[in-house]
């Protein structure tokens, strides 16, 4: 059997259905969407019909369409963009990742009538006109705007053109000409020209209904709808975990050729077409349950197809074939119909339900469906749970052109992996929620309809919510992203961020940020630090192991033990440095497989190794030994001496230093922020003249006199260890707090030697950092130390820092909040590894809620007055450039001309593109004959304002004069 297309995703609006859901429920329900017509629907008609309630809102500014081009663009065009981009999401895809894929575009549409309403005379025709109308349009529009390189066309065969554009996608998958389909079918009724063509040939029905296969049926009535089916390989989209909806099987199209008339359906093609679709899709026709017949309500259209229909699936089965048709609740969509039987048929596979036929009489007698293996389902049908089960489609152009799809239920989907057990028990797994949108109001508005959806899915476990929606809700330039333990917790975060102000809690659109990385020093460890995250992180776990393995040999002991028994030998200089090392070098790799990493590095003593290991001027395997070697040469001292930390400059204890040769100045870590190191009684005599001076010093529970000359006595050790070891060049720079500026050159035994014994120059290296242009700090460490001391610093004030350990506690939520805080300042993370392969299941969203407040139709251009026009001083005798470009601008985006200031530039503020360009020097040109064709090369350096380009009119009429 021939493996198929999968339906991946869909969206659709039909009479009486917003949205899948609401279409699923009324074709459930058997409900009737047929009502009174619209007066924007044809001059004076006023048959009942299926119509759109909204059919003119549309949320321009999402798909950045000024409102110019959008009220000239046929409304289908607006339509089908919507319907696609949730189309796009329910498949789990997002929209703008696709921009430069090889994804098709095949759209079904046979209605003319925007064209026909803007050549009407009461339009005005500009360059627009063309990109604004045209079937042709409807396809490629769909390309432009999501920037698609895969085929594009749209398909015109009358009422088959939906499944005909399907079949045409179908063959292109399996030809390898695009990965991924969007088909689209759109119908909208905008005039009554062909009310009246079935008028006159007899086909409408006078009340305005299908009656399909009725006793009452007499005619067509009338529908508008859009839907749109994204198709993927089924092989690719099992791969990739896309979902799947149903797989279309086999599909043919053909002709009915020269029959008893070219409106007149015909017999024997209709049973060929759906032969071929069953050898294709390599079925028996007896194993196909029902068929979404084509079914429009005509008497003799029925009866022919009834008969196809018993010829190819009446044949000898033990059930009679069940027939249905979605034109009994909604009418005939025309252009579209095919892809509403085609989503119905969808819907009733994936709910294993096939809902009623709506008619009026009961089944036609002359139709005799039981004598031809056929019945008219009058009541849902429930499919069975097991196995795959069979459906056809059937499309039937008015001019002969025949579609048919076999449909096959939706393969057993492929097992997530099972959830390792780990120390984390079985706490879920946290999430961050992130959504985007084109503006803050945009933002606000998803954030409560995401709210109001999940609100009632409490028990739905919250980390493959917020996969699926890292995976299909970015790209935007307004985003926001929300941490979250549990869904419940979702929902309130959801609201909150929603009622915030300003902007919805989203983050504007701005320059991408420079990250800073700062590594913590010794002093800031504790017992059980970076537990939490080794428990619930299987990435941090990875790493923080690494790290410790590279250790191990040079301890004789692993450092991960040593943190997980919460052992107090983590205070011990030989374990400490080596621990917070590891912590450190764990947290910068889990951070770089997420996406995160520094444009600048900088450490606080020991956290030098590890900001050298993130810069990648060390490896991992070197920077250990070296940090095993500093700790236990260290740690081999004699114990005593101590540290002091002053507040104070350097130049306030310059005096007392110079006095005490045993005292060091050991670190600058800020204005007012210094910290001296040494002989303990020679800081106790300083510490009592620093009280006279009324200076607070604390003394800091250390057990060496770290960075002070005390240091020296280690250096020979530690030279004699770690001889020959060299670096490489670092990625990003690397703000030294031995030289307090950017690192130039390596790392190297000296240098490190330096390091133990020398200031730690950290305000002068932070305050080079900041300089150097990094807006972002990220602090890795135990716990946050260093960020509070930047704050300190000349112009740091605000500055956005992030951390993620805070206590022993902090695990996978604390990370989790990191990242989003990271994400809303505008980092690019890669949500996929911060998940467990368990939770990456794509758990269906409300899909984009557009904003359909601004309403447009077909309205005649208003007349743009005639305004006085002064001369013009640089050109005498001349009407008024000013005044001129103003009108014409004005009148281009339809606004008012007091509207448009001198100042105004074309593409920044006015939205203006090549198009509008033209249609500028158009008018122009009109409004200024003497100066004959202008040249748009010659004019591209003032099209920059309005004004630039009211001096170039004034030089060029000056020109003419002179």
């Amino acid at each position: 059997m021939n493996e198929g297309v999968a339906v991946v995703g869909l969206d659709c609006r039909f009479p009486g259905a917003p949205d899948p859901e609401a279409f699923w429920q009324l074709l459930l329900a058997g409900g009737d969407a047929v009502g009174a017509r619209p007066p924007s629907r044809g001059a004076g008609r006023d048959t009942p019909g299926g119509f759109l309630a909204d059919a003119d809102a549309f949320d321009h500014a999402f798909f950045g369409i000024g409102r110019a081009d959008a009220a000239t663009m046929d409304p289908q065009q607006r339509l089908l963009l919507q319907t696609a981009w949730r189309a796009l999401e329910d498949a789990g895809l997002n929209p703008p990742r696709l921009a430069g894929s090889d994804t098709g575009i095949y759209v079904g549409a046979m209605a003319d009538d925007w064209s026909r309403l803007q050549l009407d005379g009461s339009t005005e025709i500009t360059p627009r006109t063309g990109t604004g109308a045209g079937r042709s349009m409807l396809a490629n529009r769909l390309s432009y705007q999501l920037d698609l390189r895969g085929p594009s066309f749209t398909v015109d065969s009358a009422c088959s053109s939906a499944l005909v554009a399907v079949h045409l996608a179908v063959g292109a998958l399996l030809a390898g000409e695009c990965g991924t389909a969007l088909v689209g079918g759109v119908n909208l009724v905008m005039s009554d020209v062909l009310d009246q063509i079935y008028d006159q040939a007899g086909l409408a029905a006078a009340d305005g209904r299908c009656k399909p296969f009725g006793a009452a049926a007499d005619g067509i009535g009338r529908a508008e709808g859009v839907g749109v089916v994204v198709l993927r390989r089924l092989a690719d989209a099992r791969r990739d975990g896309s979902p799947v909806h149903a797989v279309i099987r086999g599909s043919a199209v053909n002709q009915d050729g020269r029959s008893n008339g070219i409106m007149a359906p015909s017999r024997r093609a209709q049973r060929e077409v759906m032969l071929a679709a069953c050898r294709r899709a390599g079925v028996a026709p007896a194993r196909v349950d029902w068929v979404e017949a084509h079914g429009t309500g005509t008497p003799v259209g029925d009866l022919i197809e009834a008969r196809a229909l018993g010829d190819v699936y009446g044949g000898e089965r033990e059930t009679a074939c069940a027939v249905g048709s979605v034109k009994g609740n909604i009418g005939h969509s025309e252009g579209a119909a095919g892809m509403a039987g085609l989503i119905k048929a969808v819907l009733a596979l994936r709910h294993r339900v096939v809902p009623p036929v709506l008619t009026s009489g009961g089944e036609h007698p002359s139709l005799d469906l039981r004598g031809h293996g056929l019945r008219l389902l009058e009541a849902p049908l429930t499919l069975s749970r097991d196995g795959e089960v069979l459906a056809g489609v059937s499309s039937f152009g008015m001019g002969g052109s025949n579609a048919h799809v076999v449909l096959g239920t939706a393969p057993a989907p492929v097992p997530a992996p099972a959830r390792p057990t780990d120390e984390a028990g079985d706490r879920a797994a946290p999430g961050v929620f992130t959504l985007s949108s084109v503006d803050a109001a945009g933002l606000g508005r998803n954030l409560l309809a995401q709210a109001d959806a999940l609100a009632g899915r409490p028990g739905d476990p919250v980390a493959p919510l917020c996969w699926s929606s890292n995976r299909v809700r970015g790209g935007l330039p307004y985003r926001i992203a929300l941490p979250a333990a549990d869904t419940p917790g979702l929902v309130a975060a959801l609201r909150a961020a929603a009622e915030a102000q300003p902007g919805s809690g989203g983050t504007a659109p701005g320059e991408p940020p420079v990250l800073g990385f700062l590594f913590t020093g010794q002093g800031a460890q504790y017992p059980g630090m970076a537990a939490g995250l080794y428990r619930e992180s299987a990435r941090y776990r990875h790493h923080l192991d690494a790290a410790s393995r590279a250790l191990e040999p040079h301890l004789g002991g692993s450092v991960v033990r040593l943190l997980l028994e919460r052992d107090p030998l983590v205070h011990r200089t030989g374990w400490t440095q080596p621990a917070v090392f590891a912590v450190q070098c764990a947290l910068a790799e889990t951070l770089a497989e997420l996406g995160v990493r520094p444009d600048a590095v900088i450490g606080h003593s020991i956290g030098e190794f590890a900001a050298a290991v993130s810069s990648g001027a060390l490896g991992l395997a070197d920077a250990a030994a070296l940090v095993a070697a500093r700790a236990q040469v260290m740690d081999a001292l004699p114990e005593g001496g101590g540290m002091l930390a002053v507040r104070a400059c350097p130049q306030d204890v310059a005096d007392l230093l110079a006095a005490e040769p045993l005292v060091s100045l050991a670190a600058v870590n800020g204005p007012t922020a210094t910290v001296l190191a040494g002989d303990s009684a020679a800081l106790l005599r300083i510490r009592e003249q620093l009280v006279e001076r009324k200076l607070a010093a604390t003394a800091l529970k250390v057990s060496h006199a770290f960075h002070s000359v005390l240091m020296e006595p280690a250096l020979e050790g530690f030279r004699s260890r770690v001889a020959g070891s060299v670096s490489g060049p670092a990625r990003v720079p690397v703000f030294s707090t031995v030289t307090g500026r950017v690192l130039d050159g390596g790392f190297d035994v000296d240098y490190w030697s330096r390091h133990i014994t020398g200031t730690v120059h950290f305000a002068d290296a932070a305050q080079a950092m900041l300089k150097a242009g990094v807006t972002h700090l990220v602090e890795l460490g135990p716990k946050p130390v260093l960020t509070r001391l930047v704050a300190q610093l000349p112009g740091a004030a605000g500055l956005p820092t992030t951390a993620v350990f805070r206590n022993e506690e902090s695990g996978a939520l604390a990370l989790a909040e990191a990242l989003a805080q990271l994400y809303r300042s505008g980092v690019p993370v890669d949500w996929e590894p911060f998940y467990a392969p368990a939770d990456r299941v794509l758990t269906p969203l409300v899909p984009q809620c557009f904003d359909d407040s601004v309403r447009m139709w077909h309205e005649p251009l208003p007349a743009v007055p005639e305004r006085p026009v002064a001369a013009s001083p640089a050109a005498p005798g001349f009407d008024s450039p000013v005044e001129c470009v103003r009108a014409a601008v004005a009148r281009i985006l339809r606004i008012d001309v007091e509207e448009v200031g001198l100042g105004d530039r074309f593409y920044d503020d006015l939205g203006f593109d090549s198009v509008m360009f033209m249609e500028l020097k158009y008018r122009l040109e009109e409004g200024f004959p003497q100066l004959g064709e202008l040249s748009i090369p010659e004019m591209m350096s003032s099209l920059v304002t309005v004004e630039t380009l009211v001096g170039y009119l004034i030089s060029q009429l000056t020109a003419v004069a002179a």
